[in-house]
């Protein structure tokens, strides 16, 4: 029989990727207080919205009906910890969510010191009865937060899933979830169509469990008819418009796209990408002497004649160019310093004048 776990009174989650560090943060709550017990024992709360001293207060109070009190504070470095690492001399690169201004709103910097000594004290001596969870971003080892919660409390890293990982990721998702299987073929599909967004592929699972009704198989043809076929073939037209020189036509049927795809935005740099994929592949197997049937048949391309005329307008290195262009657009989509729909537009114009 497994040993249990100890119970620490403090527990923070850290990660970039909040989808995974909300299933931590559910994984610690499934540990820590029974589910009939979360309607008077648990308490959720965001940072930016409440003051640290209801919180405390809460995990103080014994528990009526249950070993202890839980209380949860989301995204607690928005303003409980916000900066912290800047006033006691670290880097707060980190600790500003994305598009966030790093100049504070008024009283915001004065809230998150107080909140900031209030939750200090209370790492010197935590509640018997209650258990404290910060979910944050990211929790700098240089401040006297971090400091203090070794002696009675517990870090839990969340890293992001690169994409092997990622792949396994999603295959125990639709096993665990769903009670379905999926390849690793089809899965490295499904990244491919949708991205390496967990969450959105975990949500792109659940949709395909139910779109594959009774079978214990999700398979790539219900991946290319329910999450993926559209969006690849308006693409496979915006690069044929592309590669004709028509820069009119291709520009119309890219933002048609995101007319039609509320999901565009965070999609159509994964299709792009695995179009340009297949054509560098197809094209370095054509170099090597392989015949086009050969080529469709190992690359699944259902419309070879399309694809293949398409391919005969672009040599390998402007293929190779295209791929390094969106590498950089998805940087910069990441970093903010652009917008997928942008960027995609100015290098269809570049690429269609060519």
């Amino acid at each position: 029989m497994a040993k249990k776990q100890e119970i620490k009174p403090i527990y923070v989650i850290a990660g970039k990727d909040g989808f995974l560090v909300k299933n931590e943060c559910e994984r610690l709550l499934d540990e820590l207080i029974e589910p009939e017990q979360r309607t008077t024992g648990l308490w959720r709360v965001e940072g930016r919205d409440t003051p640290i001293t209801n919180v405390l207060d809460e995990l103080r109070t014994l528990p009526f009906f249950g070993e202890r009190r839980v209380a949860v504070i989301e995204n607690a470095d928005k303003t409980i910890l916000k900066k912290q690492a800047e006033e006691e001399g670290g880097d707060t690169s980190t600790t500003l969510s994305a598009g966030e201004s790093e100049e504070p709103k008024e009283g915001a910097d004065e809230t998150a010191s107080v909140n900031r000594a209030i939750l200090e004290r209370y790492f010197d001596k935590p509640s018997t009865s209650g258990v404290l969870v910060l979910t944050v971003s990211s929790w700098p080892s240089n401040t006297r937060l971090a400091k203090k919660l070794g002696q009675f409390g517990k870090l839990i890293t969340v890293s992001e899933l690169n994409s092997n990982s990622l792949i396994s990721y999603i295959r125990n998702y639709a096993r665990d979830q769903h009670n379905k299987e999926i390849s690793y073929n089809a899965a490295q599909e499904l990244i491919e169509f949708i991205g390496e967004e967990p969450g959105m592929l975990c949500s792109e699972i659940d949709k395909l469990a139910a779109y594959s009704n009774s079978a214990k198989m999700i398979t790539e043809k219900d991946i290319e008819a329910a999450s993926g076929h559209n969006r690849i073939f308006g693409v496979f037209e915006v690069i044929d418009s592309m590669t004709a020189g028509d820069t009119g036509k291709a520009l119309e049927k890219f933002r048609l796209m995101f007319q039609s795809d509320k999901k565009a935005e965070y999609t159509v740099l994964g299709a792009f990408a695995w179009h340009f994929r297949r054509m560098f592949s197809a094209s370095a197997m054509l170099k090597n002497g392989q015949g086009a049937e050969t080529i469709a048949r190992k690359l699944r391309i259902w419309n070879s004649d399309g694809f293949f005329g398409t391919l005969r307008k672009m040599p390998l290195e402007r293929i190779g160019s295209c791929l390094k262009r969106l590498a950089e657009i998805d940087y910069d989509v990441k970093t903010g310093r652009a917008t997928a729909e942008t960027a995609i537009e100015t290098m269809i114009v570049n690429l269609s004048e060519k």
